[in-house]
Order: C-alpha cells, then sequence, then structure tokens
C-alpha cells in the first residue's frame, strides 16, 4: 500500500507549486499517539490522525510496531514535502510505557539532541524537543489516556536514530545543542523554503550568545566569511553568528536582543550590495553589484567607457580585476566603504554599534569600516 502523504497542501514560491510537508514534531505527535493507543487498548493501528496547530488534520501512517511488557514503541516517518530539508525521510520513533506514577513523563532518547547552554526553550540538560512539538506530544497521549479511562502514569521517549549523525548538518552544534538534532514545528507544517524558518534561527543563535553573557559578536554571511574569519584572520568562529542573506534582519534581531555591538564579515560579492542600502542580499530581491562599482569608478575619475566595461562585467572578481587595471580598486573600494557604514548605521541606529570588513578571495581585506578596531577590541574579550 502507498504510503500517506502530507495533508499540508501546497504554498507558491518563486513562481512554483511546492508540497508542504510536516514536521518532526508532528510525526513525534503522531507516534506517540499510536503507541498509546495501542498500549491502553491493546489493538493494533496503521495510521493516525493528528489536528496541527495550524488547523490542519495530517493523516499519517504507523510503521516498525514493537510490543513488549507494558510498553509500545512504533515510528513515523518525516515527509517534508517539497522542502530541501536533510531530515526528510527519517523516522521519529516513540516509546510509550506505563509508570507506577500518575503523571505522563516525556523525555529524549538517541538521536534526540540534549541542551548545554542558555537561551533555547527548555532547560540545559533537557532534550531538545521545543515547546509546541512537547505540548502536541503531551496533549495526543493525554487524550489516549482519557478516552480508555487510564489514570496510571505513561512515560513517553522520543527517539530519531539518524538524529545524531545529522546533527552536525544542522545549526545545532552552534547552539549547544549535542547528541542529536532538535524536534521542532510551531505549526505542525513544513512549509517549503520558509524565509520564517531561516530568520528564526539566526534570531536564535543570536539569543544564545547574548543569554550566556556575549553582548559583542561578529556576524558572517556564509562559508566565505566564516571561513575566513577563522582561517585567514583568525578570529574565534564560536562567537560569529550566520546570517546567511538577512543581513538586515540580523540587525534588527540584535537590536532588539540588547546586544552592544556586530561586525558583520563577508565577501564583496554579497556585502558590496550594502552599498545600495540593499538588506537582503539574496539575487532574487536585488543585484546592484555592478550599478554600485561602476558610479563609484565614475566618482573615483573613470571614463564613461570604463563604467561601461565595468556594467558589462559578470562578476565582482572580474569587475574588481578591471580595477585594478585602471587603478581604480582603492578610491572605489574606500567611497564604497563609506555607504557601507553609512546604511548599516541608519538601519542599527544610535544603540548597536556596527562595522563590516570586506574581502575577497584573492585581495584578502578590501576594505573596513571606522569602527571595526574597536569592535574587534571588544569581540576579543568576549573570547570564552
Amino acid at each position: 500500500m502507498e504510503k500517506s502523504r502530507a495533508q499540508g497542501g501546497t504554498v507558491w514560491k518563486n513562481q512554483k507549486q511546492l508540497r508542504s510537508g510536516y514536521t518532526t514534531g508532528s510525526c513525534a505527535a503522531a507516534a506517540a499517539k499510536a503507541a498509546a493507543y495501542m498500549l491502553l487498548s491493546d489493538q493494533v493501528v496503521t495510521q493516525v490522525s493528528l489536528l496541527t496547530p495550524k488547523g490542519i488534520t495530517l493523516y499519517l501512517d504507523i510503521e516498525q510496531i514493537e510490543k513488549g511488557p507494558e510498553r509500545i514503541c512504533c515510528a513515523v516517518q518525516k515527509d517534508s514535502g517539497d522542502d530541501p530539508d536533510i531530515t526528510d525521510g527519517i523516522y521519529v520513533f516513540a516509546e510509550v510505557r506505563k509508570t507506577e506514577c500518575s503523571s505522563l513523563v516525556l523525555d529524549g532518547g538517541e538521536g534526540v539532541g540534549r541542551v548545554t547552554k542558555k537561551g533555547l526553550q527548555q532547560e540545559i540538560g533537557e532534550a531538545a524537543i521545543n515547546r509546541v512539538p512537547r505540548k502536541m506530544i503531551l496533549e495526543a497521549v493525554e487524550e489516549q489516556r482519557e478516552q480508555f479511562g487510564y489514570s496510571g502514569g505513561l512515560e513517553i521517549l522520543i527517539s530519531i536514530p539518524e538524529g545524531r549523525k545529522l546533527a552536525s548538518r544542522t545549526f545545532n552544534p552552534r547552539l549547544g545543542i549535542e547528541g542529536g538534532i532538535s524536534v521542532l514545528g510551531t505549526s505542525g507544517i513544513v512549509e517549503p523554503m520558509s524565509e520564517k524558518a531561516l530568520t528564526d534561527t539566526i534570531y536564535l543563535e543570536m539569543k544564545v550568545l547574548k543569554e550566556n553573557g556575549h553582548d559583542w559578536c561578529y556576524v558572517v554571511p556564509g562559508n566565505y566569511g566564516s571561513d575566513f574569519l577563522t582561517e585567514t584572520l583568525k578570529y574565534d568562529g564560536s562567537l560569529a553568528v550566520k546570517c546567511s542573506n538577512y543581513i538586515g534582519e540580523t540587525i534588527d534581531d540584535a537590536v532588539s536582543l540588547g546586544m552592544k555591538g556586530i561586525l558583520l564579515i563577508g565577501h564583496v560579492g554579497k556585502l558590496i550590495k550594502l552599498a545600495a542600502g540593499v538588506m537582503n542580499t539574496h539575487s532574487r530581491q536585488a543585484d546592484c553589484r555592478m550599478e554600485v562599482l561602476a558610479s563609484h569608478a565614475a566618482m573615483a575619475g573613470a571614463s564613461a567607457a570604463d563604467v561601461k566595461k565595468i556594467m558589462g562585467c559578470i562578476t565582482t572578481t572580474e569587475a574588481l580585476d578591471f580595477l585594478k587595471e585602471r587603478k581604480l580598486l582603492s578610491p572605489v573600494m574606500e567611497t564604497v566603504i563609506q555607504r557601507i557604514e553609512y546604511h548599516l548605521k541608519q538601519r542599527a541606529g544610535d544603540s548597536l554599534k556596527i562595522g563590516a570588513v570586506v574581502f575577497s578571495k584573492e585581495d584578502g581585506i578590501l576594505g573596513k569600516t571606522k569602527e571595526t578596531p574597536e569592535l574587534l577590541e571588544q569581540i576579543r574579550r568576549e573570547k570564552v
């Protein structure tokens, strides 16, 4: 029989219709519901319904059922829809067993991470099962307990056998969650290509730094910035927040969390857009790289022919090579950095010190804002 598919419907992203999926939290709640039902009814169930916080009902297949004395274990396979999620296809297991107490106890087993730092939804030492999934799991099991008039206690253990292996490919190590992945989901539904999921993770990463005593940090868009920070500049990568393309949102997060200062370190191909006030640097939002370089080259004395040549370049590397050839790279980057500094300060306001270091792989540091030395010194003092 073909496995059930998510009932989450579809969404439109980037002019494409994409299929929604369901979260690890929904998988855990459905598996726990099925295990509790089978334990208390002594009947096998192969599919359960689950009403998600979003108001969508899922019908999920129950697999790998194992019966034991006073316990049942079963699994639900995750379906992430069309979202490029590394947890797609993994099995989330729930074991429910009877206990002598009268309450419900929830914990994480194999492959579910453990919290080791402040700033997360759980206390240090607890399983990384977030607030909404935790509520979903407990409510699903309590529903079965009430249905069968069972007043005894039940222990629920959520495990994800592939979780430990997958954890290194998630943000968990940076957040202080060790030994596995998190059981996540606020709506129960995976929305494909969700920007909110990314920006929430950025906020959480900075919140963890703040609540563990750090008021100053680096911000890097991605791996280029991270590698340059640690390998070339030899700075502490544990104090860096990855912001992807969401530079504006990351600045807003820093302000709202009460951070004292951030230093943005990134490749010129991405940070050049800040000189035009573009705070979401994804190419679908804006691509003003050549316009910025061409206009600043014109201010530095470039001829109309040179400006036209820059506008015809495909990559920033090509444009920078041409500027070097024309002896214009230094004056162009000087005014570009001034505009980057202006727009960063406009976004940050007075409560946050902010600066930027712009580099290329070929030329190293191309420019840095005035407050960079002070920010570097403050962040160095934050070193654990």
